[in-house]
């Protein structure tokens, strides 16, 4: 069943839907690219720096199988890479190849930009106060910093 309903929702309901938009973005930005959702998510987690497997299954809400699965197939398509850890030698960091570093710039320049126009029609005032919103909702609920602010022209 996937009837439309006419007129306001609630926050919940916003909240849940709002995040099937994103998810929906980000799918369509990674078939474009020839790369899972999932894959998407990694790279983009990965920009800032590399992770370890517990703090990257951490971040990115999987257990450890499915971590691992998603790490091989990236490993295998050349986008990511495990090194060891200089801090524990029995532990390993991941993170991006030269050519997942590409992939990753592009794939979140685009996912940012398919996002922002979500919103293009709000004036900027509104854009301003949703942002303020849902940062706080973010904030309230300490989620980790798993995707880079975007870098404003000035």
């Amino acid at each position: 069943m996937n009837e439309h309903v006419d007129g306001p929702i609630g926050i919940v309901a916003a909240l849940v839907r709002s995040t099937f938009l994103v998810n929906a973005v980000y799918e369509a930005s990674a078939r474009e690219y020839g790369i899972t959702q999932q894959q998407g998510q990694l790279l983009c987690v990965l920009m800032p720096r590399p992770y370890g497997m517990s703090e990257l299954g951490a971040l990115l809400g999987l257990a450890k199988s499915s971590l691992t699965g998603l790490v091989d197939r990236s490993e295998r398509n050349g986008l990511v890479e495990r090194r060891p850890d200089p801090h524990d030698s029995r532990a390993v960091r991941v993170g991006l190849t030269r050519r997942g570093a590409k992939l990753a710039g592009e794939f979140y320049t685009e996912t940012c930009r398919r996002v922002e126009e979500l919103v293009s029609g709000f004036p900027e005032e509104e854009r301003d106060a949703l942002a303020a919103l849902l940062g706080r909702v973010v904030a309230d609920n300490k989620v980790p910093t798993v995707f880079m602010e975007p870098v404003r022209p000035h």
